[in-house]
């Protein structure tokens, strides 16, 4: 895959009081990722050209990819592209790139959301909701031993331009 013509889109960094290894397996582990991120499960084959699979809490695949750099602790990217029918034909794929560097007594962890094609803003409002929850939930995870538990609204925006678009969005 030619990563190349990807646009970052989201670029989000925190700081965490912890090892780069710590934070690795926090990111790649299906038991930490169900604490920090709302039940979901992260499934990584430790390689690149393996499967990156995100589980829904009842077992579905919700976001399905391909391990494009596995460089533990320190790089993991993978292409994050949600099962629902039409996304990635409207929207092409999506690049999840994690950068995990010692900051000191503390891990500088950026996450970046690469995407193929040029997204609309109403689109990417959905991501730019999600990811500092999760990456907060991550944060408090490793910090505190609890999930940050964030109530968060329902991306009226991004589901209705994605309708527009013609994508199936589940219950709507």
């Amino acid at each position: 895959m030619d990563i190349s013509r990807f646009k970052p889109s989201l670029v989000y960094t925190i700081y965490i009081a912890a090892t780069p290894e710590r934070v690795w397996q926090a990111l790649t582990s299906a038991d930490d990722s169900r604490q920090y991120f709302s039940g979901f499960a992260v499934e990584v084959t430790s390689e690149a050209g393996g499967t990156f699979v995100l589980r829904a809490p009842d077992g579905s695949v919700h976001i399905g990819g391909k391990v494009i750099t596995y460089a533990p602790p320190r790089k993991l990217a993978v292409t994050f592209n949600v099962s629902w029918p039409g996304l990635v034909e409207a929207l092409g794929e999506t690049l999840v790139t994690y950068e995990i560097e010692q900051a000191g007594d503390a891990v500088r962890l950026t996450m970046t959301e690469s995407h193929e094609r040029e997204i609309d803003e109403d689109i990417l409002s959905g991501g730019r909701a999600g990811w500092p929850a999760i990456l907060s939930s991550l944060k408090s995870v490793l910090e505190t031993g609890k999930p940050l538990v964030v109530k968060m609204e329902l991306p009226v925006k991004m589901l209705a331009a994605l309708k527009w678009l013609g994508v199936k969005v589940p219950g709507m």
